[in-house]
């Protein structure tokens, strides 16, 4: 079951990158229903999309 949660956040965590949704929460929700994850992950999910959007955030502010 770890190796499938790690795949799980992996996954979101480049979904994020690829769509950089703006409302991280919402996101969130919709993956989970599309993917049929698990409950009781949204919280975690929704944390590690807010950080992956942070990231890229600072990413582009050190660039330009």
């Amino acid at each position: 079951m770890a190796k499938r949660n790690d795949e799980v956040k992996e996954s979101v965590m480049e979904m994020a990158r690829i769509f950089q949704p703006r409302d991280p929460r919402k996101f969130v929700k919709e993956y989970v229903k599309k993917y049929r994850i698990m409950g009781g992950y949204e919280d975690e999910l929704t944390l590690i999309v807010e950080t992956e959007m942070q990231k890229m955030k600072l990413a582009s502010l050190a660039q330009g």
